[in-house]
């Protein structure tokens, strides 16, 4: 995008926004003046002020590859400024900027997918400070039932495990292109778009083309059948974190051919995918108190235009529960399975935080697959509401451990969590994360791959306009 015009468009909104607006709540009729439009209009800014800390058992990159990583330690703010109009003769307009402050530098935030120079000592945090243009729209609703939305947007479809904004971390993924919903049909959501652009949590642009086709039937207010196919052509999205020169049986993390192979065609460089699946998803209703809980969802991931021969790997998830009041557990099974060591189901533009455990171990899916079966418990008391996780994970294909030696136990790990609204604008969370590695990931332990021991403590404030 052009960042010029983009400021320049989002410094006019900005200005008519300031104009006094009454802060009555009423039925306002559709606008007849742009100005009116913009008054009508609805904020999009918000503050997040967080503290993250991060204990990983893990070793510092070469060439201090015998010394442990020091805990890391991020105290950052998240600004979003933004407005967006009213719709006036179909059109609304909406511009958002985002700021990231980092008020200490004690771990490595990992700009660009690089290790910060000077940083590779201390664990992980990926929240670069940044500031740029964060969302910059226009919306057309001229055709009945239908929005068409062209610029810079935030996506987020389903449970976001394919396609999300990844908004957990203060800098959000944000796609170019268009996107066009319609809901002609009774029940049912068709959400098609194009991306040429993705701009990713550690700020990097990524160019290509992102093809998303899915379309919802609802078949209660509660419950719904998803289909979808999502077509990747771009370079290099950060789930490939293997070495392309290792070994395919070591365990290096990521996707690569052996050494022996094809180094100018591999699913490191070339992971051009297309993805093809099926979600049932649901709570029904068994009388005012109980509720059954249920999901089923497969998905198969190919290679795609000039992608590796070695995509080819399957998806599903399947789990259910029951909630009673505001309580609920449930028990899932989830499996990205892996094509003989070699490639494994990747999930490169998905919400992968929410996924495999918070400590974010699994952000890219190991070349030997994970199956991942965990609990759900949560509810409310008073205010509060307080979610814990608990994991077991196992890999799909067997990897090499220490002294020769196989395994198939990534480990564990508790999730918690309890959030609090202070006021209607205010809220504060509290979140944990604990992983206990079981079998060693790696044939070394200073194996750059390895899924150590980790522990991850956040504390997050927002207030919202």
């Amino acid at each position: 995008m052009n960042r010029r015009l983009s400021i320049s468009v989002f410094s006019a909104l900005l200005a008519m926004w300031a104009i006094p607006v009454l802060a009555e709540e009423a039925v306002v009729a559709a606008p007849e003046k742009l100005l009116d439009a913009i008054i009508q209009g609805k904020s999009m800014t918000n503050f997040r002020l967080r503290y993250e800390s991060v204990d990983q058992e893990a070793f510092q990159p070469a060439p201090n590859a015998t010394q442990k990583l020091d805990s890391a330690h991020a105290f950052t703010l998240r600004s979003l400024i933004g407005w967006q109009t009213a719709p006036y003769k179909n059109f609304s307009f909406a511009a958002q900027l985002t700021d990231v402050h980092e008020f200490n530098h004690n771990f490595n935030d990992r700009r660009e997918n690089l290790s910060e120079p000077g940083k590779a000592n201390y664990a992980n945090i990926v929240d670069p400070s940044f500031t740029d243009v964060n969302q910059l729209f226009v919306d057309w609703t001229g055709i009945k039932n239908t929005r068409v939305r062209l610029g810079r947007q935030q996506v987020n479809l389903d449970n976001v495990r394919f396609i999300g904004d990844i908004g957990f971390r203060q800098n959000m993924q944000v796609f170019d292109g268009v996107s066009v919903l319609n809901k002609s049909i009774p029940d049912t959501e068709i959400f098609v778009a194009h991306f040429d652009q993705v701009r990713q949590i550690n700020t990097e642009l990524r160019q290509g083309d992102i093809e998303i086709v899915n379309a919802k039937y609802r078949i209660s207010p509660s419950e719904s059948v998803v289909g979808y196919g999502y077509l990747v052509d771009v370079a290099n999205l950060g789930q490939n974190n293997g070495n392309p020169l290792a070994d395919s049986t070591a365990a290096q993390g990521g996707n690569g051919l052996g050494a022996s192979q094809d180094l100018v065609k591999t699913a490191t460089t070339d992971a051009s995918s297309k993805t093809f699946g099926l979600r049932l998803d649901g709570v029904r209703a068994i009388d005012p108190t109980w509720k059954v809980l249920y999901t089923a969802e497969y998905a198969k991931q190919s290679d795609y235009k000039d992608g590796s021969e070695l995509i080819d790997a399957h998806y599903f998830k399947l789990g259910g529960g029951a909630m009673y009041n505001t309580w609920s557990v449930r028990i899932d099974h989830e499996k990205l399975a892996s094509n003989d060591g070699k490639y494994a189901f990747q999930t490169p533009l998905g919400t992968n935080h929410l996924f495999q455990g918070w400590a974010d171990q699994f952000l890219a899916t190991p070349r030997q697959g994970i199956e991942d079966t965990f609990v759900t418990v949560a509810g409310s008391i008073g205010k509060a509401k307080l979610q814990a996780e608990y994991h077991v994970f196992k890999s799909d294909e067997k990897y090499q451990s220490l002294n020769g030696k196989f395994g198939d136990k990534y480990g564990t790990e508790l999730d918690l969590s309890v959030m609090y609204p202070f006021t209607d604008k205010i809220s504060g969370k509290l979140e944990y994360a604990k992983f206990n590695e079981s079998d060693i990931y790696g044939t070394t332990l200073q194996n750059a791959a390895r899924k150590g021991d980790k522990e991850v403590v956040w504390v997050t404030g927002m207030y919202t306009f």
